[in-house]
């Protein structure tokens, strides 16, 4: 179990090495002396993500390199990626933090991110979602601050927080979603003077958003997932009756459609989709998980989990057949979508408290490098 103190470190404490290391930094041409340097870029690549941070204590080439988008997209194409867990969460003293976990090693625990903005700390309704190896962070609003259109973004391989392009609209409580290289962030709740019924697409290639409208999205969200390429966002109620509402936008097309009623009753909690299938978290009555199965159009339970090990409210991130259920303090639990078909129940494979704390998931998050 890992105490609050131990939570305020860094991303990866290998980081901290640098501090107390001369860098070697000689005006040479080469990555590593006697090597052409594809030779050595190959070589480099296939180190464990876990250790780039002591790399970039190497010298400054090195560092250059392990932060550079050659070095990610190297790795995306050669299959070499590997997926880190980021999660937003509010703590004690209701301070938003971020905190980042390495799957291959659980019980080194989650640990902290440092340098968040600072005017972000106290905002609620924030968007968090990322593109490539980058994590945004934009929207939301205060006690006493209206709705916001700053984006902020955080780059995991060089461990830093920048500014970013502004929303097109300031808004807070909204869905975001990223799908074809680019971020959404749709209804939600604004200033006056903006349209109820808008929403933003954010393309990197521009590093722009570009606000658009349409009557069928709502101002009031509960959740979103991307499924079979197109964005479900499910809505607070209809407007013309008491059940849940959910529409669904097909980016190939630009047109927002209305979910079927089935599909849309069982949708009670956060989701997420593995291979093409998706679950839902219900925690209305304890916890259970709850898989959509298309070809039926039929909700089937999968498991019922104790709230002692979840501790909900809970959110979901998937990684390959994998889906990490976190709960309050960071407590997170694992299990393998396989096995959920193949045996009598789900297979766990590892569960563990997280932190020493009652910090509430905002949002969690996946970024392969």
């Amino acid at each position: 179990m890992e105490s609050d103190s131990d939570s305020s470190n860094s991303a990866d404490i290998s980081e901290g090495w640098c501090d107390g290391v001369r860098q070697y930094d000689p005006e040479q041409s080469s990555l590593i002396p006697g090597l052409p340097d594809d030779i050595s870029f190959f070589c480099l690549a296939r180190v464990p993500r876990k250790y780039h941070a002591v790399l970039k204590c190497v010298s400054r080439r090195w560092r250059d390199l392990v932060s550079s988008d050659e070095w990610y997209l190297y790795r995306k194409q050669h299959h070499l990626a590997e997926t880190w867990i980021y999660a937003l969460c509010k703590d004690k003293f209701d301070h938003l933090c971020c905190y980042v976990l390495d799957p291959s090693r659980l019980l080194s625990g989650w640990k902290r991110i440092q340098g968040l903005p600072s005017c972000c700390l106290k905002r609620r309704g924030m968007g968090f979602e990322v593109l490539g190896k980058k994590v945004y962070l934009f929207g939301g609003c205060g006690w006493i601050e209206d709705a916001t259109n700053e984006t902020y973004c955080y780059d995991a391989a060089t461990n830093s927080w920048s500014e970013a392009a502004s929303l097109s609209v300031a808004r807070c409580y909204f869905a975001c979603q990223a799908v074809d290289d680019k971020i959404f962030a749709i209804g939600g709740l604004g200033p006056r003077s903006c349209n109820p019924h808008s929403w933003d697409a954010y393309d990197p290639r521009t590093n722009c958003w570009n606000s658009h409208v349409d009557p069928n999205v709502l101002p009031d969200i509960e959740d979103s997932v991307v499924l079979d390429g197109k964005i479900y966002v499910r809505c607070g109620s209809s407007p013309v009756s008491a059940h849940v509402y959910a529409i669904a936008y097909e980016p190939s097309s630009g047109l927002w459609e209305h979910v079927p009623l089935d599909m849309v009753l069982g949708w009670r909690g956060p989701a997420i989709v593995v291979n093409g299938t998706l679950y839902v978290l219900n925690q209305i009555s304890g916890t259970q998980m709850m898989m959509w199965q298309k070809d039926v159009r039929q909700w089937m339970s999968v498991k019922r989990f104790s709230s002692r090990w979840t501790r909900p409210p809970c959110r979901l991130v998937a990684i390959g057949t994998n889906i990490f259920i976190v709960g309050k303090g960071l407590s997170t639990m694992v299990f393998n979508t396989e096995t959920a078909g193949k045996l009598d129940g789900v297979m766990l494979s590892s569960s563990f408290r997280g932190l020493n704390s009652d910090n509430e998931v905002m949002s969690c998050r996946s970024v392969a490098i």
